[in-house]
């Protein structure tokens, strides 16, 4: 007896092109929205810690500021700690791209390099004219409670000085046992706590480091020379 089979299924139907590009236009419009409602947000909390000098500030002064309502804050944000985790991150990579800049002007490339180990230097060392307290303030206690946030934060800055340590590598003028990658971690890291432990001390007679001896200092680190 000849056995039944059951009929092939029929593949589900595509949806018509103009569906599929009017739910596209609409995905985008509000994905567009998200991200100038964010940006509200972080220009107001920004526009905030400058008149302020310090990142004290509540969500409220944030959100009156920005003109938006509380409800859309929590929609695209967590809290205070994660609005500001997303401007110390937009500050490392404006961070980085001012850096590269700035190093491209340089043809040695261990004088980009050392182009950018001072300028990593001044730009977060505490200033009080500079009204920098993202990096001041904000960074050391992120290290200690987000470490992870810390590392996805600084990717920028690290693709950067690996690259440069790289060039400088391929130059042959790095050591030969320095590993470009972990070579810029390590001075990454050494010059940004070493800016951020360098504030103005008490003593009249204190001489606080300068760019050119963190310099000197990762140089012998890593030179040839």
């Amino acid at each position: 007896m000849a056995q039944k089979t059951d009929p092939p299924a029929s593949a589900p139907a595509e949806e018509p092109a103009w569906k599929q590009r009017a739910v596209e236009r609409s995905t985008k419009a509000a994905k567009l929205r998200a991200e100038q409602r964010v940006e509200r947000f972080l220009d107001a909390a920004q526009a905030i810690i400058t008149e302020k000098n310090t990142t004290d500030f509540t969500v409220q002064e944030v959100v009156d500021r920005s003109r938006q309502s509380l409800r859309s804050f929590y929609q695209h944000f967590d809290g205070k700690h994660e609005l500001l985790l997303a401007l110390f991150e937009d500050a490392l990579r404006r961070s980085a791209d001012q850096i590269r800049a700035a190093a491209a002007g340089q043809a040695d490339p261990l004088a980009r390099l050392r182009v950018a180990v001072e300028l990593l230097f001044e730009l977060s060392r505490p200033d009080p004219a500079a009204q920098r307290p993202l990096f001041t303030d904000f960074a050391p206690q992120l290290l200690i409670s987000h470490p992870a946030e810390v590392k996805i934060a600084h990717a920028p800055l690290l693709a950067l000085f690996t690259e440069l340590m790289t060039e400088a590598e391929a130059a042959g003028q790095l050591r030969a046992e320095v590993a470009p990658r972990r070579a810029a971690a390590l001075v990454m890291q050494t010059v940004m706590f070493v800016a951020q432990s360098n504030g103005v001390s008490e003593d009249e007679n204190a001489h606080p480091l300068e760019a050119g001896e963190v310099w000197d200092f990762c140089a012998l680190g890593v030179s040839r020379d």
